[in-house]
């Protein structure tokens, strides 16, 4: 099967693939996660079957989240370092509190709708990424919703 050049597969995926991240691990981290999705993207571009591109790529971004996760829980915390953890200027978040919000949610939760909102990804494309069932995925796109919807309430 012939494939197209792996940067139009990139210039077409990066936009929600970098908005996911965000909503995942956070500004200052979500650029680095986003190099080692396409990274492992361009190693792995001739497995892909062409059926969901966009739900594959978000597999794997899905897992560098998790990873990138896992590994900075393991990291040391260095003490007395008193300036402020914020990302390096650039683009600005469309809404920043809301993603705020968006990342207080449970883990299930904020994947579903980072992936849903972000990526733009059908239920069945969800339920592939996180490695579930259609109804599973549309039930915690749902919760989170409700919850976001709940805490925006409360604010008002």
């Amino acid at each position: 099967m012939s494939r197209r050049p792996f940067h139009l597969f990139l210039d077409e995926h990066r936009t929600p693939v970098l908005a996911y991240l965000r909503a995942m691990v956070g500004p200052s981290d979500a650029d680095d996660c986003f190099q080692e999705t396409f990274m492992a993207a361009l190693r792995n571009y001739e497995t892909l079957d062409g059926h969901s591109p966009r739900a594959w790529v978000m597999t794997i971004a899905r897992n560098k989240a998790i990873d990138h996760h896992r590994a900075s829980s393991r990291r040391p915390v260095p003490k007395g370092d008193d300036l402020p953890d914020v990302p390096a200027p650039g683009q600005a978040d469309p809404d920043p509190g809301l993603w705020a919000e968006v990342a207080e949610l449970p883990d299930r939760q904020r994947e579903a709708v980072g992936l849903r909102f972000c990526a733009d990804l059908r239920y069945r494309e969800i339920a592939s990424a996180m490695d579930t069932s259609e109804e599973s995925a549309r039930r915690s796109v749902y919760e989170g919703l409700k919850k976001l919807r709940e805490r925006i309430k409360e604010e008002r």
